[in-house]
């Protein structure tokens, strides 16, 4: 009897241990597959002039405009009508994300991006600029040396080389934040998470995985996308409160089948979850070939005729002959690649046959072309 327990607990504990490897070969901390609302970045942007180019600023009005504003700032003022004509300056906008709870002093990268002619920003030198957020405040001001990846070089002749884009540079910790974004994260009785793609069976398994951690009530998904969870004020408690849930393991469903055609590049991308009812698909290629081969015609002898051309046109009509294949119910991903590999067609090949499947409701997948 002991030996009959032992057995069947040891059949228990290796199906238990085979089911735990399956769950947690299909899931996803929380962190990884939502946000909380509220905890987000915000954009700031700014105006401001490189300086110390070696002769490849640009020229422009507002340039030549901010130029003197700033000389002006220092004490120098250029007589009415005079034209700076440097350079050796480039307006640029300046662009940075601020980071959630960034706080006053700390640093982030910017990047800087011509708005002029100017022809490369290497070697420049960002001037103080403030970087303003959607509501015109200041919250951040951005200075210092820029990083430059592109290249660029010019002949006399006219001739020019470039490589990459030299207009655009970077700073890294370019900018100190001057003012802390205001954020309600501590002002409600609960917190949302909110899924990076949408699903009800996603929604529902973070609020029974969180439930049955933090007790029944605590957490309700409100749609596909949100899962609302009760959370305590305190801002300290919070804090450890929001470390537990988001490293819950949550086990994700399956996502929904879809093909995604890049029309531009020639990549397909096909889910796995794709699926082909029964369909039999044939694919040929017609090439139609024209060549021109003019003939020149000499008149008869002793006649007043002259030399003509006469236009000899060739045409030539070819269609490749594919055999058909066929796909059966259920056919998966690799049953798929294998068939159409079979027939050695091209990308672009592939397209229209995915789409003639999609047409002819043989393709249960949403076809998203991009």
């Amino acid at each position: 009897m002991k030996l009959a327990n032992l057995v069947r607990l040891t059949a228990i504990t290796f199906v238990l241990f085979s089911l735990s490897f399956v769950l947690q070969a299909s899931t996803s901390r929380l962190k990884d597959i939502t946000t909380v609302e509220g905890v987000r970045s915000n954009q700031l942007i700014g105006y401001g002039l490189v300086v110390g180019l070696d002769g490849t600023g640009d020229n422009a009005p507002f340039t030549n405009q901010t130029f003197a504003n700033m000389m002006n700032q220092f004490g120098i003022t250029l007589p009415p009508g005079v034209n700076p004509k440097s350079k050796n300056v480039a307006a640029v906008t300046v662009s940075a994300e601020l980071p959630p709870f960034a706080k006053p002093g700390q640093s982030i990268d910017i990047t800087v991006s011509s708005i002029g002619n100017a022809d490369s920003l290497r070697g420049g030198t960002l001037l103080m600029t403030p970087l303003r957020g959607a509501d015109s405040n200041v919250y951040a001001v951005a200075q210092g040396s820029l990083v430059v990846g592109g290249f660029g070089a010019a002949g006399a002749d006219g001739s020019r080389v470039t490589v990459n884009v030299p207009s655009v540079g970077r700073i890294p910790n370019g900018a100190t934040v001057e003012r802390e974004v205001a954020n309600f994260f501590g002002d409600n009785d609960s917190l949302t998470f909110n899924l990076h793609y949408p699903d009800f069976t996603t929604a529902r398994r973070i609020e029974e995985t969180i439930n049955s951690l933090m007790g029944p009530t605590t957490a309700q998904a409100l749609d596909p996308v949100s899962v609302r969870v009760r959370a305590p004020r305190d801002t300290s408690q919070r804090v450890a409160f929001l470390s537990v849930l988001e490293n819950l393991e949550v086990t994700t469903a399956d996502a929904a089948a879809k093909v995604i055609i890049n029309s531009r590049t020639g990549t397909i991308v096909i889910g796995q979850n794709v699926r082909v009812a029964p369909a039999a698909v044939t694919h040929g290629s017609l090439t139609v070939t024209i060549a021109e081969n003019p003939e020149i015609v000499q008149p008869d002898a002793f006649t007043d005729g002259e030399t003509a051309e006469q236009q000899n046109t060739q045409i030539d009509i070819q269609e490749e002959n594919n055999p058909m294949f066929k796909f059966d119910a259920g056919v998966t991903l690799d049953e798929i690649v294998r068939a159409v590999n079979q027939v050695g067609a091209a990308p672009g090949d592939l397209m229209a046959i995915l789409e003639a499947l999609k047409h002819a409701g043989a393709l249960n997948a949403q076809l998203i072309v991009i």
